[in-house]
């Protein structure tokens, strides 16, 4: 999975859109979806920012293979370009860490979730 169709899952995990995403990353919402499409070299700085943005490390989100090199590669116009800006992974174990995170996720929102409803229920209580 690419680096940039990784970002997109993550920030659709969490609840966020393209346009809150620029705005964290003070860039327009045009120039964040070209991160998202692959449209364009991402900056290692820029990586940082959306990791954090993730509450993630960016060895997270780039993910590293199982040799613990980079597979680096640029998704562009359909074809694969050399690229040190855009990782791409293509293993069976990126894809499992991309479940264990989506897991993590979600449980994270089931705790959320939960307090929400005692909050409510709580305050139903104080109301009758």
């Amino acid at each position: 999975m690419s680096i940039n169709e990784k970002i997109r899952l993550v920030r659709e995990a969490k609840g966020l859109t393209q346009e809150q995403m620029a705005e964290k990353l003070e860039i327009s919402r045009n120039s964040y979806g070209d991160i998202e499409r692959g449209d364009n070299d991402v900056k290692l700085s820029t990586l940082q920012k959306i990791a954090e943005s993730f509450e993630l490390q960016l060895s997270e989100l780039v993910d590293l293979s199982d040799k613990g090199t980079l597979n680096v590669n640029f998704f562009k116009n359909n074809k694969y370009q050399k690229s040190s800006n855009n990782v791409y992974v293509g293993s069976c174990a990126a894809e499992l860490k991309e479940q264990k995170l989506l897991n993590e996720f979600k449980d994270k929102e089931i705790v959320l979730l939960k307090r929400i409803i005692e909050l409510m229920e709580a305050k139903n209580e104080v109301t009758t």
